[in-house]
């Protein structure tokens, strides 16, 4: 694959080590951005933790530098990623997005737990993604999954039914996701250029 950074953006409670994301950063050396609470997530916090990670990748890059990170998440990550993406100017480093089982923080099942600070973002997001729903993802709807791709711009895969598309869906290091993730990083890059200032 090409020199991607690969960024793994896991749901609520994290992704557990059967888990394709935890898979994918043993074998591949991906990492995991690190919440500092994983079961009551905040969405401020949640933002804020990808924006340091994201702001000292940058800061090692020569100014001119094309951009290179390629954002992989599942669940509620999929929702911090947009987020993220509506508030950051550094989103411009940013290549692609693998969004997969993207979490619905107004249904029942996660409502409970995120309360009202997941707000959900639905600008078009400012670098190509991929996400991929599955048809009986208890955390998201068919439907809605699809809603969330169009909000952000995104190509739709539908996974047919795959549950949570998680460790529980017996994927193991999940080949078919990886090889998308492939095509995200070795999508080819436009280098960055500093904003033109108004005279």
């Amino acid at each position: 694959m090409s020199d991607a950074k690969v960024l793994l953006l896991p749901g609520w409670q994290n992704s557990g080590p059967a888990h394709w994301q935890s898979r994918w950063e043993r074998k591949h050396g991906y990492v995991r951005v690190q919440q500092h609470d994983w079961m009551q997530p905040l969405r401020g916090d949640w933002i804020a933790r990808l924006q340091d990670v994201v702001l000292d990748h940058v800061a090692q890059k020569a100014p001119d530098a094309p951009a290179d990170i390629v954002l992989v998440a599942h669940s509620l990550g999929c929702q911090l990623v947009a987020a993220w993406a509506a508030s950051s100017a550094l989103s411009i480093h940013v290549r692609g997005a693998l969004l997969v089982a993207p979490g619905d923080p107004q249904r029942e099942a996660l409502a409970g737990v995120l309360g009202s600070w997941w707000r959900i973002a639905r600008q078009t997001l400012p670098f190509p993604s991929l996400l991929l729903g599955s048809r009986d993802d208890p955390y998201c709807s068919f439907e809605r999954a699809q809603e969330f791709a169009q909000a952000w711009g995104a190509q739709f895969i539908d996974c047919g039914n795959c549950g949570h598309i998680n460790a529980e869906s017996g994927l193991g290091d999940w080949p078919q996701g990886h090889a998308l993730l492939a095509q995200l990083a070795d999508a080819p890059a436009t280098p960055f250029k500093q904003p033109q200032q108004e005279g």
